[in-house]
């Protein structure tokens, strides 16, 4: 192999390596909250979404976030309007949520689609802990959800 192509091959090497460091980063919302074309609170106001909404962080300013909703859309919105809990969006048109990481296990309880869930805990496998703001909790399928 030619000395190029050695360096070529170390850099995609490295690169593979680090992929699984950019991690997509979730925020939910403070409270309702507004949403920007501009990052600035004199730019055209897009749409206002509820508290507790799941946004997919894309850029961060020191004052304004760049966000995706679940529906693809970017738009900024004040950092001040974005919590550290971490919440998602059930996308099933009903999702079931199970008392254990398993499809064998028994149901908690069902979500139909648009609920939002609060994230309890780190992510096993192919499930992420959930916790209805009731106060039911369990197993959610990650197909089934969006915001993590």
């Amino acid at each position: 192999m030619k000395p190029g192509l050695h360096r070529l091959a170390g850099l995609v090497m490295a690169g593979a390596l680090c992929a699984p460091a950019f991690g997509l980063d979730y925020r939910a919302t403070a409270a309702p909250a507004i949403l920007y074309d501009t990052p600035s609170a004199q730019g055209k106001r897009l749409f206002v979404v509820s508290a507790a909404t799941p946004l997919e962080v894309v850029v961060t300013l020191e004052k304004w976030v760049k966000v995706r909703d679940r529906a693809g859309n970017l738009a900024w919105i004040s950092r001040t309007d974005l919590s550290d809990r971490q919440t998602v969006t059930v996308t099933a048109e009903r999702a079931t949520i199970y008392q254990q990481p398993s499809d064998s296990a028994p149901p908690s309880f069902e979500a139909v689609r648009g609920v939002i869930l609060n994230v309890s805990g780190p992510v096993k496998g192919s499930w992420l802990p959930v916790r209805h703001p009731d106060g039911e909790a369990g197993y959610a399928r990650r197909i089934d959800i969006w915001g993590h």
